[in-house]
Parts: structure tokens; C-alpha cells; sequence
């Protein structure tokens, strides 16, 4: 490609592609980077033309987000978004999830205040569609020691019992744990419910030795603590 062509007189599929090449990719807008993931237009739009329509969908999350909601169906009414250009979409999403996990797991863990917990869990669990129920172990000096998720429920309740939950910090050696939701209307507001099962567990997990530290949900970009609201 001659270097006298100016950007704005390559074609727009190429564009995107030629500014990564000059200034990174961290310069590249969320469309831009779209565009070069899906490669090809249709026949009537650029890559670009339908990047843009893609993060226009604004459902159920505006912009960039809402690529890890969309299911491949929602994808593919899209006109020009294929079974093979959907997958690829699809897995922009679960990359960036497991990146984030493999980072937060190099180093050992010290989650001794509500915010660090709630940043540790955020970004895996605010964009979920239905309520997870999450047990974090600790040891004395409040290291991290397990992970593991109790139950997936359904839009507005995850399933979770004291016994699943013990089970597990007696298997991991617990001294302490922190209990861990989201609400997937992204209000992280504590129900009723919340409150009644953290007092269930708190007691149960009392009568064999392990404290209860606090109990986080995750809301979307927000959490609360029930400790720092006096539930515990």
C-alpha cells in the first residue's frame, strides 16, 4: 500500500487496520476494534458500518457491554452477522473474562476489606444474566484459599443452602469466609431473602467454628456489604 494514501481515502474496512498498525491497538475506538475482529462487511456495509450497528443494539447494556449479554440468536438477526462471525463475538467476551481471572490469580490474595472483595468478583459477575451464589475461603491471615460457586439460579434467585456451603469451607480448611451474590437487575440492594440467609449462615457456620465475615452483592459497577450495613 503506497504511503502517500491518505486514511480517509483507504476503504473503510481497511482504515481501522491501518491506524492499529500506526498508533496500537489502544487508540482504536470500540467499533474500530469490533470491526477488525469481524474482519468482512456485507454486501451494502463495511466491517466498520456494522460494528457500529452491533454496539447500537443497546440491549441489555449500552455499548461494549452488551456484547456479554447478547446471546448468538440476538447476534445473528443482525443482518451480515453469520453463525462464524457471531462465535467470534461471543468469545471477545469470554476472553476478556479469563484473562481478568488468570491475572487476579498469578499473585495470592489478601481480600480484607469489603471494596477488594467486591473488585474481585465484579468483573466476572455484574454482567451475569442469572444470580450466582459464591463462597470465598480464607485462612488466618485472611488469604484466599478457595473459590468456589455454590449454585446458578434463575433471574432473580440463586439457590443456596448452609449445608453446600459448609461442605465446602471444611474441604478447603476455612477459618473464615465471605459469602458473595449479584443481582442481575444490576441493583445490588439486599432483599429480604439476603438478609434471612445471611443470618442462617452465620449461625450455622458459628456452631462449627468458622466466622462469617460479610456477605457482598454485586450490582452493576456497585456492590454492598450487609457487614457494613450491621446485617452481621
Amino acid at each position: 500500500m503506497s504511503s502517500h494514501v491518505k486514511m480517509k481515502e483507504l476503504p473503510r474496512d481497511v482504515q481501522p487496520y491501518e491506524r492499529c498498525l500506526k498508533e496500537g491497538p489502544a487508540c482504536l475506538s470500540d467499533a474500530q476494534l469490533l470491526s477488525i475482529i469481524i474482519r468482512t462487511g456485507s454486501r451494502n456495509e463495511s466491517s466498520l458500518e456494522l460494528a457500529q450497528k452491533i454496539l447500537a443494539l443497546n440491549y441489555p447494556k449500552e455499548g461494549i457491554l452488551g456484547l456479554l449479554h447478547l446471546s448468538l440468536a440476538e447476534l445473528m438477526t443482525i443482518k451480515g452477522i453469520g453463525q462464524v462471525k457471531g462465535i467470534q463475538l461471543l468469545c471477545i467476551g469470554e476472553l476478556s473474562r479469563r484473562i481478568w481471572n488468570r491475572k487476579i490469580a498469578e499473585e495470592p490474595l489478601r481480600l480484607d476489606a469489603p471494596d477488594l472483595v467486591a473488585k474481585y468478583c465484579q468483573e466476572d459477575m455484574r454482567h451475569l444474566e442469572r444470580e450466582e451464589f459464591r463462597v470465598l475461603m480464607f485462612n488466618t491471615k485472611q488469604m484466599l484459599t478457595g473459590d468456589v460457586t455454590i449454585s446458578r439460579g434463575t433471574v432473580n434467585a440463586s439457590l443456596a443452602t448452609p449445608r453446600e456451603v459448609l461442605i465446602e469451607a471444611l474441604r478447603f480448611q476455612a477459618v473464615s469466609l465471605i459469602l458473595v451474590h449479584n443481582h442481575p437487575s444490576g441493583d445490588p440492594e439486599p432483599s429480604r431473602e439476603d438478609i434471612l440467609l445471611t443470618r442462617r449462615m452465620r449461625e450455622a457456620s458459628e456452631l462449627i467454628g468458622i466466622r462469617l465475615q460479610d456477605h457482598i452483592i454485586i450490582g452493576d459497577s456497585t456492590y454492598i456489604s450487609l457487614k457494613e450495613r450491621g446485617f452481621l
